[in-house]
């Protein structure tokens, strides 16, 4: 990690802040970072002795992003022939659970590797990685290494320590598989582990543990899915899992529980500010009112959900009734990108192309993917650029032609997308890209990693 310095940042073109209405723009003004947090922001400060000065000529600030929904392990499986062209229970089933017991922990680190050099390099500054290598007889080191990988880059990391407790014919994945889930006593062990170990409970947390079984439909009992819910509570830990990704998803529970998702997690003590759900595709308008009642959170992946033809969730209509709303990239071997960017350009269009042109704008989709983020994460010190609030920011340059013509360049990245460079990142204050470089990092090594890899996992036996 690199070394913590006090930093004027002078001249951007603008200031986007994360915030809602009239504060989402602060002008082109300079901001200085002391010690880690956002110490001014205004126009023509002056540098002080012993600051770095950055020159943010034909620059953006950003708050950094906040990836609320990924899985890094599958880093590795970009673009896998027979899952390119399934749904998701088809693509679980031919892409990522046949694999499982092939992630040794040293892909596992590959993978990662890869994966937080490629969220940097969009601009994100925090990820919360919904982790579910793990079955009865299987290592629980993939874990810890995350926070490894974490510490080596400098971002700040949630571990979504996912998982199953079902038995091995009752969950779609596990069924093409001959792993056995764990048991809850393995679960809450590891889980109590990491929390001793990592978990900081304060507003700007570096590293975090989050109770996050895979799904709590087909990963565990009812029984056990409130089990959990108290466990996690008595630890003082947030709950994340994937809900109402698909309609077959919804038809499962009605035609096992009588209910629909959101009532089915509900009654089981699923629901609360601690609680946040990737996708929620499939909401009727009764639900939406349970999750802005409840303040649930949801981590909206428009591009996964686009990929694998699960649907549009609506996310309008969740933020217009209050849910807390975040964004994540979902993982790659479903997206084929990590690009919180290319992430925030499709949020922008998706709902507009179904809902018409003022369905969101790009201060929403912008507040979404930070502050949004923030605070389905707990984190409270990050996610907005304002005096005070920890210095997690992202500069992006505009070389690039794409850029070239802009009439309101504030939003750029999230109305052109792809590709866009991100010059500087700050987490807390401390720089974790330089120059357009993350300091120390090998690209034609992790390349060359990479390619063994997909090498080793390439093909799966019949």
């Amino acid at each position: 990690m690199t070394q913590l310095q006090n930093i004027l940042i002078k001249n951007p073109l603008a200031v986007m802040t994360g915030l809602r209405g009239a504060r989402a723009r602060a002008g082109s003004v300079d901001i200085r970072v002391v010690n880690g947090r956002i110490a001014e922001m205004a126009a023509g400060l002056e540098a002080q002795p012993g600051e770095r000065v950055i020159d943010a000529r034909h620059c953006l600030v950003y708050p950094g992003w906040i990836n609320t929904h990924h899985h890094l392990f599958q880093n590795l499986l970009k673009a896998v022939p027979e899952g390119l062209n399934e749904d998701l229970q088809g693509w679980l089933a031919s892409v990522p659970y046949p694999r499982l017991n092939r992630f040794t922990p040293q892909l596992s680190r590959i993978a990662a590797r890869l994966g937080m050099a490629e969220l940097l390099l969009s601009g994100v500054t925090t990820c919360a990685d919904h982790h579910y290598l793990y079955h009865a007889h299987g290592t629980t080191e993939t874990g810890d290494l995350l926070f490894d990988m974490a510490d080596e880059f400098g971002l700040r990391f949630v571990l979504c320590r996912g998982g199953a407790l079902e038995s091995a014919s009752a969950h779609p994945g596990f069924s093409k598989t001959a792993l056995q889930p764990e048991t809850l006593d393995q679960m809450v062990g590891d889980i109590e582990r990491l929390k001793s170990k990592y978990h900081q409970d304060i507003p700007d947390a570096m590293r975090r543990v989050v109770v996050a079984p895979t799904t709590p439909t087909f990963s565990l009992p009812p029984t056990l899915l409130r089990e959990l819910a108290h466990t996690a509570r008595g630890l003082g830990l947030r709950l994340h899992t994937h809900l109402s990704e698909t309609q077959n998803y919804v038809n499962f529970c009605r035609e096992k529980y009588n209910c629909l998702p959101v009532e089915f997690v509900a009654e089981h003590e699923w629901l609360g500010p601690d609680v946040w759900f990737a996708h929620a595709v499939h909401l009727q308008p009764g639900e939406i009112r349970m999750l802005a009642q409840t303040g649930t959170g949801v981590s909206h992946c428009p591009v996964s959900n686009a990929r694998l033809g699960s649907g549009i969730a609506p996310i309008p209509q969740m933020y217009e009734a209050g849910v807390p709303v975040s964004l994540g990239v979902d993982g790659v071997a479903s997206n084929e990108s990590g690009s919180m960017v290319g992430e925030a350009n499709t949020a922008w269009l998706i709902h507009r192309a179904e809902q018409g042109a003022s369905a969101t704008t790009a201060e929403d989709v912008i507040h979404w993917g930070t502050a949004g983020g923030a605070q389905v994460l707990g984190l409270g010190a990050v996610g907005t650029l304002e005096i005070g609030q920890a210095a997690d920011l992202v500069i992006y340059g505009l070389d690039h032609p794409r850029f070239f013509g802009f009439h309101d360049i504030a939003v750029a990245p999230v109305v052109a997308g792809e590709p866009i460079a991100v010059r500087y990142s700050l987490v807390g204050g401390r720089v974790v890209v330089d120059d357009g470089v993350i300091p120390g990092l090998d690209l034609e090594r992790m390349r060359a990693e990479a390619w063994e890899g997909v090498q080793q996992l390439m093909y799966v036996d019949d």
